[in-house]
């Protein structure tokens, strides 16, 4: 593949990545978007919980499968290794999207707040876990993460480093991702 090319469509996955998590904020925030958790079409409750459960699940095995090293050593055989990452975080970002466009709200109040002064504060906890989601990946190489810094590296002819984030960045900001996770409703 050309040089600029995979710069290219490095760039476009992490764009992909960037909108897919802005709307991943608004859709669970319940703001900003079209479609939020709580909209769209409204099912019975078994089988919005089991559409949803196919669109999490869908999510998760695709993340997990893709991030295993026995998976990344069959995929560079027919993707080359400078986009795989960005190759990982398109397929991430699409299959997130598609859970944002076949999401089905389910048919109750599960919570509710009715005094604005908490709405706000809940509200303002919740946006400050996306920001603690965000800053982790900071902690890990952000653009390593997402697949631009191999692309970058590409265009320059220089060779592939070995990842720099570690199992113990890894550890590190996955607690506190999680810490962020746990603070978005």
């Amino acid at each position: 593949m050309p040089r600029l090319v995979a710069m290219i469509y490095g760039l476009i996955s992490y764009a992909f990545f960037a909108v897919s998590f802005l709307y991943a904020v608004g859709f669970v925030g319940g703001f900003a978007v079209p479609k939020t958790i709580n909209s769209g079409a409204i099912a019975p409750l078994s089988q919005a919980l089991l559409n949803d459960f196919r669109l999490l699940s869908l999510f998760a095995i695709q993340h997990s499968v893709m991030a295993r090293q026995s998976f990344k050593a069959w995929w560079t055989q027919y993707v080359p290794a400078s986009i795989e990452r960005s190759t990982y975080v398109l397929f991430a970002s699409l299959t997130l999207d598609l859970l944002f466009w076949q999401w089905q709200a389910i048919p109750a109040v599960i919570w509710r707040i009715d005094q604005p002064q908490i709405a706000i504060v809940i509200s303002g906890v919740s946006l400050g876990g996306c920001l603690i989601v965000l800053t982790s990946t900071f902690l890990i190489s952000h653009f390593e993460l997402f697949g631009v810094h191999q692309v970058m590296n590409n265009l320059s002819g220089k060779e592939l480093p070995a990842p720099r984030f570690r199992r113990n960045n890894r550890q590190l900001s996955s607690h506190f991702n999680q810490t962020g996770m746990e603070q978005y409703p």
